[in-house]
């Protein structure tokens, strides 16, 4: 159905765009100001900006709640060159056709938003957000600071809701909420859940779920996870089979 295709912006727009742990909150009294957390998280991002090539393997799984036809699974080779640079490959995919169209819209929108132009306006700064202290949080056993998030602007690149910010070494380890402008009419609202980690000795998005809610069709679900990482000597040493799928900008 054309409605399912016009929702598949939504998992890449914010982003760059979920996690099963629990997240309790601990009442112990605000340490820090908004301000100096939010100064320190800014600083922290900037200090993860990718300096060399990368490449990361993700599946994803796209499901309808209503209708196990549009279900579809895809296995995609995601590469970064810095500073601005992504393509990717599909490797296997099954299931829906209409589905692994939507997984590779998302991923197009992805290629599309690593652009030096794009990349300023999803980024959590002031500049796009006004942040408010909600608590402090144990999150998959790391000590956290809950910060609201109020967009500043009507924009399908951010996200109302909270981030869980690390006490420590102040990367962001969660964001979830709605997406504060939906990119089409058929969506009633997309709620999104974005968890980042260490993976392999780098700082990266390792699960996502993206539930948005179709106008006439329901709810459907994508989400994805990281299944492995390469930095960059084997990226320079690895050469993409023959058989998949090519997509660069």
């Amino acid at each position: 159905m054309r409605a399912t295709k016009r929702w598949l912006t939504i998992g890449a727009s914010v982003a760059l765009l979920c996690s099963f742990g629990c997240a309790q909150e601990t009442p112990s009294a605000q340490t820090m100001s908004v301000n100096s957390i939010v100064e320190a998280l800014e600083k922290a991002q900037a200090l993860l900006r990718p300096r060399i090539s990368y490449r990361v393997i993700r599946d994803y799984h796209l499901f309808a709640a209503n209708d196990s036809k549009d279900n579809s699974d895809v296995v995609a080779e995601v590469e970064f060159r810095p500073p601005a640079s992504k393509d990717y490959r599909i490797q296997t995919s099954s299931g829906s056709n209409r589905g692994q169209q939507v997984i590779r819209r998302v991923l197009d929108h992805e290629v599309e938003a690593a652009s030096h132009g794009n990349q300023s306006r999803a980024a959590l700064s002031r500049d796009n957000y006004d942040f408010t202290y909600i608590g402090e949080a144990t999150l998959d056993s790391h000590s956290c600071y809950r910060l609201g998030l109020k967009p500043k602007r009507n924009d399908t690149n951010l996200i109302l809701g909270e981030i869980w910010v690390d006490k420590h070494s102040f990367f962001v380890r969660q964001i979830e909420g709605e997406i504060a402008k939906t990119p089409s009419w058929w969506l009633k609202k997309v709620h999104m859940k974005l968890v980042f980690a260490e993976f392999e000795g780098a700082w990266l998005q390792t699960r996502m779920e993206a539930v948005a809610d179709v106008r006439i069709v329901g709810l459907h679900t994508l989400t994805s996870r990281i299944l492995d990482y390469r930095g960059a000597d084997e990226v320079a040493s690895t050469v993409a089979p023959a058989q998949t799928t090519d997509h660069k900008r």
